[in-house]
C-alpha cells in the first residue's frame, strides 16, 4: 500500500524542488555564458571531488594555464593569452562546474532525508529516483561534451553541447512536472485533442531548444543575420541547405540548415500555441487552462521577438542570455499547461477541499 505523504512533508518537498529547479535554471544561464565567452575548455581535467577548489596559489594558476596551453583551442584561437585573461575564462567554467556540484548536494541530501522519513514512496518516489538518475548521468554527459574539444577541435561538439543542454532541461522539466503534481487542482474536463496539443507543444519546445543549442555550438547566429529572409530569400535554395554529404550531416553541421530549422520550428511553435489558445477558449475550458494557454502564447511570442533581435544584433551576450532565459520560461509554461490538462490517477496528498485552487 502506498503511503500518503503528510501535508507538512509535501510543503517541504515542494520548497526543496523549487530551490533545485531555480538552481538548474541558473546553471543553464551560467552554461550559456560559459559558451558565449568561449570558457568551456579552460579546465581540461574532470576531477569531481578535488576539482571543487580553484587554484589557491600562483603556482597552481600557472599549472592550470599550462594545461590549457596543451589543447587546440589555445594554440589556434588564444595563443599569447595572458594569465589574467585565462583566469577570466577559468572562473566561468569553474563556476559552472561548482554550481553542478551544489545542485547535486542540494538534491541528494534532502532526498535521503525524505526517503528516511518515508515521505517519497510510490509514484512520487519513482519520479524522484528517475530525476536523481538523470542528474548523475548529466555529470558524465558534461565531461563527454568537454572531452570533445580537448584533442582535435577548438570547441566542443555542438551535438554534445545540445545533448548536454537538452538533458539539463529534461531534468528541469521533470522537476516542474513533479512540483505541479504536488499542488492541488480541479480536474479539467477537456477534449483529448487539447491534451494532445499541449504535449505536442512540450515536444516541439524541446526540439527548438535542441536546435538553439546547435545554433550556439556552430556559432550559426553570427551568419545569415537578416530577417525574415535568410540567405537572400524566405526559403533558402535546396542546394545550399543540403550541400554536405551525406545529406543528414547538414542537420547538425550546416550553419544555414540548422539556423533555418531553428526559425521554422519557432514559427511552428508560435502557430500551434496560437491555435491551442484559440481552441481552449472555443471549447469553454476552465479559467486556469485558458490562462495557461494565453501565458504560453505570450511567452513564445516574446521569445521569438528576442530571438530576432539577437540575430540582427549579431548575438550580444546580454540578448543571447535573455533569449535563453525566456526559453526556460516557455518550457516551464508548456510543462505546466500539459500537466494542467493531464488527468491525475493517484492523488499526491489529501488536502482540505477549501485548499483546492483552480490554477
Amino acid at each position: 500500500m502506498t503511503t500518503v505523504p503528510r501535508t507538512t512533508d509535501i510543503a517541504a518537498i515542494r520548497i526543496w524542488l523549487l530551490v533545485v529547479a531555480g538552481l538548474i535554471a541558473l546553471m543553464v544561464l551560467v552554461g550559456g555564458a560559459t559558451r558565449l565567452t568561449e570558457s568551456g575548455l579552460s579546465i581540461v581535467e574532470w576531477k569531481p571531488v578535488t576539482g571543487t577548489l580553484p587554484p589557491l596559489s600562483e603556482q597552481a594558476w600557472t599549472d592550470a594555464f599550462e594545461a590549457y596551453k596543451t589543447i587546440p583551442q589555445y594554440r589556434q584561437m588564444n595563443s599569447g593569452m595572458t594569465l589574467h585573461a585565462f583566469k577570466t575564462i577559468f572562473w566561468w567554467e569553474w563556476s559552472h562546474r561548482l554550481l553542478g556540484r551544489v545542485i547535486g548536494m542540494v538534491y541528494l541530501v534532502p532526498f535521503l532525508w525524505f526517503l528516511w522519513r518515508g515521505a517519497v514512496s510510490g509514484p512520487l518516489g519513482r519520479r524522484l529516483w528517475l530525476i536523481f538518475g538523470l542528474g548523475a548521468l548529466q555529470g558524465a554527459v558534461g565531461w563527454w561534451m568537454v572531452a570533445s574539444g580537448l584533442t582535435e577541435r577548438t570547441e566542443v561538439s555542438q551535438v554534445r553541447l545540445a545533448t548536454h543542454l537538452a538533458l539539463a532541461l529534461l531534468i528541469y522539466a521533470s522537476i516542474v512536472w513533479t512540483l505541479r503534481r504536488l499542488a492541488p487542482r480541479d480536474e479539467a474536463e477537456v477534449p483529448v485533442r487539447l491534451r494532445l496539443t499541449a504535449w505536442v507543444l512540450v515536444g516541439i519546445t524541446f526540439v527548438q531548444l535542441y536546435l538553439g543549442a546547435l545554433v550556439a555550438g556552430l556559432r550559426a547566429g553570427l551568419v545569415y543575420n537578416t530577417w525574415p529572409d535568410i540567405d537572400g530569400s524566405l526559403i533558402p535554395k535546396s542546394a545550399n541547405l543540403w550541400i554536405q554529404s551525406p545529406w543528414w550531416i547538414n542537420l547538425f553541421e550546416n550553419d544555414l540548415t540548422v539556423q533555418f530549422m531553428h526559425r521554422m520550428t519557432a514559427y511552428t511553435l508560435l502557430a500551434l500555441a496560437a491555435w491551442h489558445a484559440f481552441d481552449v477558449m472555443r471549447t469553454g475550458a476552465g479559467r486556469a487552462v485558458v490562462r495557461g494557454a494565453h501565458r504560453l502564447l505570450a511567452a513564445i511570442l516574446v521569445q521569438a521577438i528576442i530571438g530576432i533581435l539577437t540575430l540582427l544584433a549579431l548575438v550580444p551576450i546580454s540578448l543571447a542570455l535573455l533569449h535563453q532565459g525566456t526559453a526556460i520560461i516557455v518550457l516551464t509554461l508548456a510543462v505546466l499547461q500539459a500537466e494542467r490538462l493531464s488527468p491525475r490517477r493517484v492523488a499526491a496528498v489529501a488536502v482540505p477541499q477549501a485548499a483546492v485552487a483552480a490554477g
